[in-house]
């Protein structure tokens, strides 16, 4: 009896909750409502406002409509079938990449989604310290990064404790966010002038519909590739996909919404300086904070997966290490966003498309457990390398679609070599 209790103790204490290096299996898988919320969180990124500041200042209402719906569109279908994937085999992005790039070939994907997470990590703590520090002590360079480090260790902690954790913080900020932000948006279309298609009329006009919906999709088309790493928890692919879908095209309208509305209200970018304008003071610091909180944390998460893919170790401990580089990098990735951004949009997007045709290409070897996984699929990682570099040079199109088209192309001429 002694025995099979220690035995039954060592067991539970090796239990991983977070199943980063095997299948979620199906006791431990969550229901829609729980996908949703995770889901809908991490789309919730005040960065994305930034964006909805460039469409409104260059497309008028119906223009700034069109590019949501377009861009919405193509980005909902492609986390939507990374969803679906993930939903189905039960495997983490960088699971999903041993069997697609390769043992030693899933590395380079891991490293991206590490280094730009960790990013977006970053620049979010900064997007919290900044204004508050700003608008409480008026500036002060060390209230500044102490309102960086405390948040950096509170969104690193939620980060570090995993998915439960993930879905508890999700369930309180996104409906808080979601009813304060757009009360707020609301009040502040009210005291302008005329309608909020008369208000969106003061646009300069010099972006394209295809240009806006060009901007809609990178602005989260890294975090989205992530997307399996929180749909392998769906208890069923249907759930996982509709969750994912709806989740991206509510949550970044929502964020473009009201990036737009505060570039039209107070000449900014951010929900944050119109509550303050509103005089919502205490209301504005607890939406910013939670907004930045549920994509934070999402964001931790996979550089704590993909860190650890690369060298080996446990989750946790590649959290904690990923969340102090980017706690310390924060104000610099703060000032140098636009240069980021343009990174993002051409590395990620090519990956997800390769891990989509991978299970597609292969669906009875992923069904079956039976993928042979070679050191490094040469194809999928040329197809990563042209890809990230088309998106980059080619002027006419989206980056994005130009980069994944390249990096499909070289991964389906590898596979029909075989």
């Amino acid at each position: 009896m002694g025995k099979e209790m220690t035995a039954k103790k060592s067991t539970t204490e090796t239990t991983d909750i977070d199943y980063a290096e095997q299948a979620v299996p199906k006791e431990s898988r969550k229901g829609f409502v729980s996908m949703f919320m995770i889901m809908l969180g991490f789309t919730f990124f005040s960065a994305s406002m930034w964006v909805g500041q460039q469409l409104a200042e260059g497309l008028d209402f119906w223009g700034f409509l069109g590019s949501l719906i377009l861009g919405g569109a193509i980005l909902g279908a492609y986390t939507g079938l990374l969803g679906y994937v993930g939903a189905k085999t039960g495997l983490s992005m960088d699971l999903l990449a041993k069997k697609a790039f390769g043992e030693k070939g899933s590395w380079l994907s891991s490293a991206m989604i590490s280094f730009t997470q960790i990013g977006w990590f970053g620049v979010g703590l900064a997007m919290f310290a900044i204004p508050v520090a700003g608008e409480i002590f008026h500036g002060n360079e060390a209230a500044k990064w102490i309102l960086v480090v405390v948040a950096g260790v509170c969104m690193t902690a939620s980060a570090y404790f995993g998915i439960k954790s993930l879905t508890l913080v999700s369930s309180i900020a996104v409906p808080l966010v979601a009813v304060l932000g757009t009360v707020a948006m609301v009040m502040a279309v009210r005291q302008g002038d005329g309608t909020i298609i008369d208000q969106f009329a003061v646009s300069s006009g010099s972006l394209s519909v295809i240009g806006g919906a060009g901007l809609v999709i990178g602005s989260f088309v890294s975090g989205g590739t992530a997307t399996p790493n929180f749909t392998r928890f769906a208890k069923d692919a249907k759930s996982g996909t509709i969750a994912t879908v709806i989740a991206f095209f509510i949550g970044n309208s929502l964020m473009f919404f009201f990036g737009a509305i505060a570039y039209i209200f107070v000449g900014g970018n951010d929900i944050f300086e119109v509550m303050i304008r509103l005089n919502l003071f205490y209301m504005a610091i607890l939406v910013l904070g939670m907004n930045i909180w549920t994509t934070n944390d999402n964001a931790l998460y996979s550089a704590g997966l993909g860190l650890a893919n690369i060298f080996g170790q446990k989750k946790k401990p590649m959290v904690l290490i990923s969340g102090a580089i980017g706690t310390i990098l924060s104000v610099w990735l703060y000032y140098n966003f636009c240069d980021w951004l343009n990174i993002l949009n051409c590395t990620l997007p090519p990956v997800g498309i390769i891990l989509v045709l991978s299970y597609f290409m292969n669906r009875k070897e992923y069904e079956e457990d039976k993928v042979k996984i070679v050191t490094v699929n040469w194809f999928a990682v040329a197809g990563v390398v042209l890809g990230a570099i088309v998106a980059n040079v080619v002027p006419a199109g989206i980056a994005s679609i130009n980069g994944m088209a390249v990096a499909a192309l070289c991964y389906v001429i590898g596979e029909l070599k075989k």
